[in-house]
């Protein structure tokens, strides 16, 4: 097995917000705009486990409810996350579940960026370009181990 980048990172603890529980009957009828704000997105999003350790996210740091900026009238979602170590291989990855979380779980109505926080990796002009790539990111998902990882980082508790 390769050596991690980061093989003892910060844990942090928690946030004290519990999640809210989203309930489908909540939506009065299928014509309805469901409203979405920061902290569903950053409940959507703070489980996912980090592809290197035993760890989620929100743990590790990377995510956090304040880097996560929603515009629910322009239906615009922002989504900055931090690399545990400046020269993070995994950010590319990390960013990929975080779309596709958000995929899976949102709306269709809304559209997603993300982006490495600025100044916390040293690549972070070619992560983003690659995370906000439609092209790119669909041939990511075509690729059938790299889904197996993703999902394995999604369902992981």
């Amino acid at each position: 097995m390769a050596s991690k980048l980061n093989a003892n990172p910060t844990v942090y603890s928690v946030s004290e917000t519990p999640t809210r529980s989203y309930l489908v009957d909540d939506i009065e009828d299928e014509e309805s705009k469901e409203e979405i704000d920061a902290q569903e997105v950053f409940d959507l999003i703070r489980s996912i486990q980090d592809p290197e350790h035993p760890l989620t996210l929100e743990q590790l740091n990377v995510a956090q409810l304040q880097q996560v900026h929603v515009d629910d009238e322009k239906n615009k979602i922002d989504i900055y996350f931090t690399p545990t170590v400046p020269h993070c291989s995994m950010s590319t990855l990390i960013g990929l579940c975080i779309r596709v979380k958000l995929l899976r779980s949102l709306p269709t109505r809304f559209k997603v960026d993300i982006f490495v926080q600025p100044g916390t990796h040293s690549s972070e002009h070619q992560v983003n370009k690659q995370l906000n790539d439609k092209e790119r990111v669909a041939a990511a998902l075509e690729n059938s181990h790299l889904v197996q990882v993703v999902n394995k980082c999604l369902t992981a508790q």
